[in-house]
C-alpha cells in the first residue's frame, strides 16, 4: 500500500478524486473471439497456425483510477502517473522496459547484419546547402565517418574551406548538436545554436568569423524561431520563453521578442514585442533585408497566421498592423522597399504569391497566381521569385520576374524532392538539392539573373541502386479519393503476394512527403524488403483543401488513406498482411498507432515512432503542443472531442485483442512530443495483447525527438526497427550481401 499511496500522490492534479489499484498485466485476459476465446493474429493465420500463446512476461505496470469528464463522457486515463516524467516510480518502468526489449532485440538474427550495412551506408560524404553572406559562403560537411556535421566556411566559392564549428569536440559521444546558424549580413559573424541531441532547446552563441573565437554573449531559454541579425551586425532579434525557479526554460509559456545587443548580458536584452490579448499566439520576427522593418508574425497552428511589422528606421513608433483578419497563411519572403513579398493561402487554397504596400496593406497585388499545383515555398533572390511546386508529390521549380512573368523553370535531375533556393533580395546566386528514393541529396547552383543552373557538390553513391526502381501509383481510399503512392523494390521483384514491403506514412501540417533518400531504406531494400510511401491527406501534396481534408474532424481520412494503401498492396500482389510492416514517426507516429488499434489483423508489424498518442492530453505538454491544435482540435471542444476520441490510440487499445509485433520508440528526453505518449501506449498495448506476439518499447536514454541524434546513435536505433521488422515478416538477411 505505500507504492499504491506514492503513485496516488503523484495524481494530486488530476480531475477527479482516485483510488489507486494495481493490476498484474501477466493475468490472463478474454479474448476478442466467439465464446472469449482468442482471435488469432494475423501472422498465425497466415500460416494457418492457430495463435502461439503469450510468452513474455511484460513489467508490472500500475493502472490507477483516474477519468476525467469530457461533455459527459467519462474517460478512464489509468496510467496517468506515466505523465511524471521524473518521479523515481517512472524512472524504474522505463529501467524495466528497457531491461525486457534491449536483450530481445540484441538478440534478433537480423538486427548485427543491419548495424553493420547502416555503418556502410552513412558513410559517404555529404554536403547541406552554402548560406552566402558578404564574400563568404557558410555549409555543413560530413566526411562519412563523423557522427555530427561539421561548419565549414571559405572565403569564395571555390576557394579552400576551413571548419568553423565542429561539435564532434563538444563531447565524447558526439550528443551535442549544431541545430542552426546564421551568419551577419556581413558574414563576419556568426550565431550558431547548440542542443542536447533530440532536445528542442537551444543555447545560441556567437563567434567571430575571422579569428574562429567566441564573443562571450550566450543566448537561453530559445526554441524554434531562430535569430534575425540587425543589419549593422550590432545584434540579433529573437523569441525567448519565460524561465522556471530552476532556471530551465518553462515552454508551457509563451515567448516573446527581444533584441540582444552583443557584448551585454541577456536579462538586459529589450522587449520588442509581446502579445498580450492571445494566450495562445507566439511571435517570431525577420529583418528586412535592408535593414528597414522588422516583420513579426504570429504564430497560432498551421492553417492561419497574422503579420504585423515595426519601423525600424523611426524607433518608439507604434506596430503597424498588416494582416490580422487571421483569414489565411502569410509567410514573408522578401522584400523592395516599402513593397513586401509573401506567400499566402489568401484567397489561394493551392497558394499564390502577393506583394503589400506597408502603407497600403489592403491593397494586394497577385505576383505569382494560384494554378494547378500547390506551392510549397516561395523565396526572393536576386530580384527573382523563386516558387516550388508539389506536382503529383514530386518537386517542380519556376522563376518568375516581380512583375509575374514567368521566366523558366529549373531544370531538375529526376521526379523527386528539392529544397533551397533561400537568400537575399540582392544576392546573385542562390543554391537548391535534389533527392530521390535512389539518389543521395545533390547540390546545383543557380546563378541570377542568368539563371544558369550548374551542379555544386554531388556525393559519392553508397549503393548500387541500379537493382532498384521506383514506381508511383495511385489508389482509391475509403471514400473514393485519389491518392498517391511511390513504391521502391527490386527491378526483378515477383508479383506473387510474398515481398515483404514496408508501409511508410505521414499525413499532417501541410507538409508533402516527396522523395527522398534515406540509409535505413535503402538497406531494407538490399536487404530483400521493398517501400512503400503513400501520400496521405493531411499533407501538401494537392494544397489547403488536401491538407484540411486530414485535419480536425475530417482526420479519420488520414487513417482510411493509410489502410487503403495497405489494401492496395495486398490486393494487387506485392504482399500479404503477413510480410507488410507499418512504420510512422511523431504525427506518423500517431497514424501507426491509430491504424494499429482499428484494423490489427491487416498487418504483420508496426514500428510507431515517437508518437502522438493520447490525443485528449496532447496539449497539456507545452505551449508548443498546443499549436497542434489546428490540425487535430482540442478535446475541450465537443464536436472536437468526439472525433478524437474514436480514434485516439491510447484510449482505442481494446482488450482481448491479438495485436501484431510491435516495437514503439521514443526517448525519455524528446521535449517535443513528451514520451509519455509512448508510455502509456505501450502500457496500454501489453495489459491488452493476448497472443504471443510481442509489445515492446525501446525508449532511448541520451536523446530526443529526434534532430542532431549523432549517427551512432541513428544507425543503433534503426538497427533495432529493422532488425524486429525484418524478423517478424521473414526476411532472410542471410541471403543479402552489403551492396546487394
Amino acid at each position: 500500500m505505500k507504492r499504491a499511496r506514492l503513485i496516488a500522490g503523484l495524481l494530486a492534479g488530476a480531475l477527479i478524486a482516485c483510488t489507486v489499484t494495481e493490476i498484474d498485466t501477466r493475468s490472463t485476459v478474454p479474448g476478442a473471439g466467439p465464446g472469449g476465446k482468442p482471435m488469432p493474429t494475423v501472422t498465425d493465420t497466415a500460416v494457418g497456425l492457430p495463435p502461439a500463446p503469450r510468452t513474455l512476461v511484460y513489467p508490472i505496470t500500475a493502472r490507477v483510477a483516474v477519468s476525467d469528464d469530457y461533455h459527459g463522457t467519462r474517460v478512464p486515463d489509468p496510467y496517468r502517473w506515466l505523465e511524471q516524467l521524473d518521479s523515481p516510480q517512472v524512472q524504474q518502468w522505463v529501467a524495466s522496459e528497457n531491461a525486457l526489449a534491449q536483450p530481445r532485440l540484441a538478440a534478433l538474427p537480423q538486427r548485427a547484419w543491419f548495424k553493420a550495412r547502416l555503418a556502410q551506408l552513412w558513410s559517404y560524404e555529404r554536403y547541406e546547402l552554402p548560406v552566402q553572406r558578404g564574400n563568404r559562403y557558410f555549409f555543413l560537411h560530413n566526411d562519412g565517418e563523423q557522427n555530427q556535421s561539421v561548419l565549414f566556411v571559405a572565403e569564395g566559392l571555390e576557394a579552400v574551406p576551413r571548419a568553423l564549428y565542429d561539435p564532434n569536440l563538444a563531447r565524447q559521444d558526439a550528443t551535442v548538436a549544431l541545430s542552426e546558424f546564421q551568419p551577419s549580413p556581413a558574414g563576419d559573424l556568426l550565431a550558431y545554436a547548440l542542443s542536447e541531441a533530440g532536445s528542442d532547446w537551444q543555447v545560441w552563441r556567437f563567434r567571430r568569423v575571422s579569428e574562429g573565437t567566441d564573443l562571450s554573449d550566450e543566448l537561453r531559454d530559445t526554441k524554434f524561431w531562430g535569430v534575425s541579425w540587425a543589419r549593422d551586425g550590432s545584434g540579433v532579434y529573437y523569441s525567448r520563453y519565460p524561465a522556471l525557479a530552476n532556471g530551465r526554460g518553462d515552454d508551457a509559456g509563451r515567448p516573446a521578442l527581444y533584441f540582444h545587443r552583443l557584448g551585454t548580458p541577456q536579462d538586459e536584452d529589450r522587449l520588442i514585442y509581446a502579445i498580450k490579448d492571445e494566450t495562445t499566439r507566439l511571435p517570431k520576427g525577420q529583418v528586412t533585408d535592408d535593414g528597414h522593418y522588422l516583420v513579426i508574425t504570429q504564430v497560432e497552428g498551421y492553417a492561419k497566421n497574422g503579420v504585423v511589422v515595426i519601423d525600424l528606421r523611426q524607433p518608439g513608433t507604434p506596430v503597424h498592423e498588416l494582416f490580422v483578419a487571421w483569414d489565411a497563411l502569410y509567410e514573408f519572403i522578401g522584400s523592395e522597399g516599402d513593397e513586401l513579398y509573401f506567400h499566402t493561402t489568401r484567397d489561394a487554397p493551392l497558394g499564390r504569391v502577393v506583394a503589400v504596400d506597408v502603407h497600403a496593406p489592403s491593397a494586394l497585388r497577385t505576383v505569382v497566381p494560384e494554378s494547378a499545383a500547390a506551392i510549397e515555398e516561395a523565396t526572393f533572390v536576386g530580384g527573382r521569385v523563386i516558387v516550388r511546386y508539389v506536382e503529383d508529390a514530386h518537386g517542380v521549380a519556376r522563376i518568375y520576374h516581380p512583375d509575374g512573368r514567368l521566366i523558366g523553370s529549373v531544370p531538375l535531375p529526376g521526379l523527386g524532392g528539392i529544397d533551397g533556393f533561400r537568400g537575399e533580395g540582392r544576392q546573385r546566386e542562390t543554391f537548391f538539392s535534389y533527392t530521390d528514393y535512389l539518389t543521395p541529396r545533390k547540390i546545383f547552383r543557380l546563378e541570377v539573373p542568368s539563371d544558369r543552373v550548374t551542379l555544386w557538390r554531388e556525393p559519392p553513391p553508397p549503393a548500387d541502386a541500379a537493382q532498384f526502381v521506383t514506381e508511383q501509383v495511385f489508389y482509391s481510399s475509403k471514400d473514393g479519393t485519389r491518392v498517391p503512392m511511390y513504391l521502391t523494390h527490386r527491378r526483378d521483384m515477383a508479383r506473387d503476394g510474398n515481398q515483404p514491403f514496408l508501409l511508410y506514412g505521414y499525413g499532417g501540417f501541410n507538409i508533402s512527403a516527396t522523395p527522398a533518400y534515406r540509409p535505413a531504406v535503402m538497406a531494407w531494400l538490399e536487404a530483400g524488403g521493398a517501400f512503400a510511401e503513400a501520400n496521405l491527406r493531411g499533407g501538401g501534396e494537392y494544397g489547403e483543401a488536401w491538407h484540411r481534408a486530414g485535419t480536425l474532424e475530417n482526420k479519420q481520412h488520414v487513417f482510411d488513406d493509410f489502410i487503403a494503401a495497405a489494401e492496395y498492396l495486398i490486393g494487387e500482389h506485392y504482399t500479404r498482411s503477413a510480410r507488410l510492416g507499418i512504420h510512422g514517426r511523431s504525427n506518423g507516429g500517431l497514424l501507426i498507432g491509430a491504424v494499429l488499434t482499428q484494423r490489427p489483423e491487416l498487418f504483420g508489424a508496426a514500428l510507431p515512432a515517437v508518437g502522438v498518442l493520447d490525443m485528449l492530453r496532447y496539449q497539456t505538454a507545452s505551449v508548443n503542443a498546443r499549436q497542434w491544435s489546428s490540425d487535430y482540435g482540442l478535446a475541450e471542444d465537443p464536436q472536437q472531442f468526439r472525433a478524437l476520441y474514436a480514434y485516439s490510440p491510447v484510449q482505442n487499445v481494446r482488450k482481448g485483442t491479438c495485436y501484431p509485433p510491435t516495437l514503439i520508440t521514443t526517448a525519455d528526453h524528446d521535449d517535443r512530443v513528451v514520451p509519455w505518449h509512448s508510455y502509456k501506449f505501450a502500457a496500454a498495448l501489453q495489459a491488452a495483447q493476448i497472443c504471443g506476439n510481442p509489445i515492446l518499447i525501446r525508449i532511448e536514454t541520451r536523446a530526443g525527438h529526434g534532430a542532431g541524434k549523432p549517427t551512432w546513435m541513428q544507425i543503433e536505433d534503426y538497427a533495432d526497427q529493422l532488425g524486429f521488422l525484418a524478423h517478424h515478416l521473414g526476411v532472410n538477411v542471410e541471403a543479402a550481401a552489403p551492396g546487394g
